[in-house]
């Protein structure tokens, strides 16, 4: 069975976002193993600056970097990353599960990854070009990777 984990930094507040997590979550039991890291984020002052974030990327960076393990295949979500349909995602998971059995998605902080661990990951992707909260973007991981399955298993799911 392939296992899937989430590191991501940040905990969820909202009601509505954690009952679509814990929905997917059921949802992708019957395919795979899951396993969401929710890590804290560092505070950040108002009055930042490009030292500052540097730092803080780091910090976070670094404590995502101790919770993976080495021989996991690492896709970092990030804006410069790879653009995928459903139907690609779907492959590229395919493919990957075919010579890796564990798989870790990395949703850095608000600022975003330190370059140590975004050359880290195997592959960068990205959902959109448009900034969206982070939280949300937990929600939508889960919803590809769900279709992602529904997909590869010839299964209906709505297009």
């Amino acid at each position: 069975m392939l296992h899937i984990n989430i590191i991501c930094i940040g905990k969820i507040k909202e009601q509505y976002l954690k009952d679509a997590i814990a929905e997917y979550s059921k949802r992708l039991s019957k395919y795979c193993s899951l396993n969401i890291l929710e890590l804290s984020d560092e505070p950040i002052p108002n009055n930042l600056n490009d030292n500052i974030i540097t730092n803080i990327k780091i910090i976070e960076s670094k404590n995502i970097l101790s919770h993976i393990k080495k021989d996991n295949y690492i896709i970092g979500l990030d804006l410069c990353g790879k653009q995928y349909s459903s139907e690609d995602f779907s492959i590229k998971l395919e493919n990957i599960s075919l010579t890796n059995s564990n798989i870790t998605f990395i949703i850095g902080g608000t600022l975003g990854m330190s370059k140590e661990l975004l050359e880290k990951a195997n592959e960068l992707i990205c959902f959109s070009k448009m900034t969206f909260p982070h939280q949300l973007i937990r929600v939508f991981l889960l919803e590809q990777l769900f279709r992602a399955f529904k997909i590869s298993n010839h299964e209906a799911y709505h297009r």
